[in-house]
């Protein structure tokens, strides 16, 4: 069951340096949670933030203003208590395709099929393909 009080943000960028400077200012401004971010097309990116209605609401108006800041803003928007699907879709990372999700530590990322590198923070090293590896033919 989802909480009442939670609350989804959203705030939608043309370009990554504007997506990331407003994921950076919305989680230092209040106690929210970065979940996922969505790639669209032709440099439209949309980055989702969880926490109380509150504190969504303020995280989001200082995300804004920085991606105005630094880039183009397109949209922003808070949605408090959303329904039960909408919280799992977004907390589970299952938006649509082209979603990228908050990776493990040394997990393998998509589309490095050398695995040559790796989350930051990995202590692990990069695996050689072995026999099993269907890639390593």
């Amino acid at each position: 069951m989802v909480p009442k009080t939670l609350a989804l943000g959203i705030i939608e960028t043309w370009g990554i340096p504007a997506l990331i400077s407003a994921a950076d200012a919305a989680a230092k401004t209040a106690d929210v949670r970065v979940t996922t971010y969505e790639k669209v097309d032709a440099g439209i990116v949309t980055i989702y933030l969880l926490g109380d209605v509150a504190s969504v609401k303020t995280a989001v108006e200082a995300g804004g203003e920085a991606a105005r800041r630094v880039g183009k803003l397109l949209a922003t928007h808070v949605i408090p208590r959303p329904d039960p699907s909408v919280f799992e879709m977004v907390s589970n990372g299952s938006l649509a395709k082209g979603v990228r999700n908050r990776h493990e530590p040394g997990q393998r990322l998509a589309g490095n099929p050398g695995n040559e590198e790796r989350v930051a923070g990995s202590e692990a090293s990069p695996e050689t393909p072995g026999e099993d590896d269907p890639i390593a033919d």
